[in-house]
C-alpha cells in the first residue's frame, strides 16, 4: 500500500512576478551584450553567453508553475519517484522537473448495469445500482491499481451480484431481511461491502443504492400471480378472523341480553348464516323464513 506524502507548494505568484523580473533583466542585458558587441567593447559576448543562460533557466524555472483547483489534487513524480501530493487550491510552484498528475477528489456518481442473477432462493431476478465515491487517498488510487475508476466498477458490480444472492427477493418464505422489503439494510450492507473491496484502490464510498429491482422476464408473470395470490389469502384470513369475532359477540349479546335462547343447532345455523354473509364479496340477498326451522 502506497502512503499518500502532503506536499505543500511555493506561493505562485511570488515566483511567478520574481522570475518575470529576473527574465526582463536578463533580456535587458543580452541587448546591452549585442550593444557593446558591435561596439567591441570586448566583454559583449561573455555578457551574451551569460544573458542566454540566464534566460534559458529562468524559462525553465517558470515551467514549475502550475494551477490548482478546488478538490483537485497535483500527484508529484520526480524522474518516476512519488515525491508528494499537493492538495492546497491555487497558483503555486514546485520544482519544474516534477511530473504533475491531475486528479480529482470531487464526488462521482456511478450508475450500474442491470444485472440477472439468482436470489437467496434461487430465483433469477434483475438488479442494479448507483453509489456515490470519491478519491480519499491519491498516492493508492495512482499506483496501488491500474484504473481506480474502472476498478470501482468492476468491484462494484461484484459486491452487487454477492448481495443478491445472500438475501430472498422478498420474505414470503420468513427471511427477517429481503431485498424488496429492507431497502435501508441491504443499502448499508452493500456500501460495506463495496467499501472493504474498493479501500487499496484509496476510494471512499459515500452513499450506495438499490435502484433497480425486479423478477427476470421468464419469471415475472408467474411470481406476480403468486404476489397477488398471497395478497389474497391474507386479505381472506384479515375477514375471517373479523367475521369470527363479530359473530362471537352477537351470539354473546343475544345471550346476555336474554333477546332469544337458541339451542346449539340454532346456534349452528347462525354462524354458518353470518359467516357466509360476513365472508362473501358478493353483495347478499336476503331471504325470510315464514315457516318452522325444523
Amino acid at each position: 500500500m502506497t502512503n499518500e506524502i502532503p506536499k505543500i507548494q511555493k506561493n505562485g505568484w511570488s515566483f511567478f512576478f520574481s522570475l518575470l523580473i529576473i527574465l526582463i533583466a536578463f533580456i535587458i542585458f543580452f541587448i546591452l551584450g549585442i550593444v557593446a558587441e558591435d561596439a567591441n567593447e570586448g566583454s559583449g559576448v561573455f555578457q551574451i553567453i551569460f544573458c542566454i543562460i540566464g534566460i534559458v533557466i529562468t524559462i525553465i524555472l517558470l515551467t514549475g508553475l502550475f494551477i490548482v483547483e478546488p478538490n483537485v489534487a497535483v500527484v508529484l513524480l520526480l524522474f518516476g519517484k512519488y515525491k508528494g501530493t499537493e492538495k492546497t487550491s491555487g497558483f503555486r510552484w514546485a520544482n519544474p522537473f516534477y511530473t504533475k498528475k491531475k486528479i480529482s477528489l470531487r464526488s462521482r456518481n456511478f450508475d450500474s448495469q442491470k444485472i440477472k442473477v439468482n436470489d437467496k432462493n434461487g430465483n433469477p431476478i434483475e438488479i442494479s445500482s448507483v453509489i456515490v465515491w470519491k478519491v480519499k487517498n491519491t498516492a493508492q488510487a495512482f499506483f496501488d491499481v491500474d484504473s481506480y475508476i474502472d476498478y470501482v466498477h468492476i468491484q462494484t458490480e461484484s459486491a452487487l451480484r454477492h448481495l443478491a444472492t445472500s438475501y430472498a427477493y422478498d420474505n414470503s418464505e420468513g427471511e427477517e431481511i429481503s431485498l424488496r422489503s429492507s431497502i435501508d439494510e441491504v443499502s448499508e450492507s452493500l456500501k460495506k461491502e463495496i467499501q472493504e473491496r474498493v479501500n487499496p484502490a484509496g476510494v471512499v464510498i459515500e452513499e450506495a443504492r438499490i435502484n433497480h429491482l425486479a423478477y427476470a422476464q421468464e419469471i415475472a408473470q408467474a411470481m406476480l400471480k403468486r404476489q397477488q395470490a398471497e395478497a389474497i389469502i391474507a386479505a381472506r384470513q384479515k375477514i375471517v378472523e373479523g367475521a369470527v369475532s363479530m359473530v362471537d359477540m352477537a351470539l354473546t349479546k343475544l345471550k346476555e341480553q336474554g333477546v332469544v335462547e337458541l339451542d346449539e343447532e340454532r346456534k349452528a345455523v347462525m354462524v354458518s348464516n353470518l359467516m357466509v354473509v360476513l365472508c362473501s364479496d358478493r353483495e347478499t340477498q336476503p331471504i325470510v323464513n315464514t315457516g318452522s326451522l325444523y
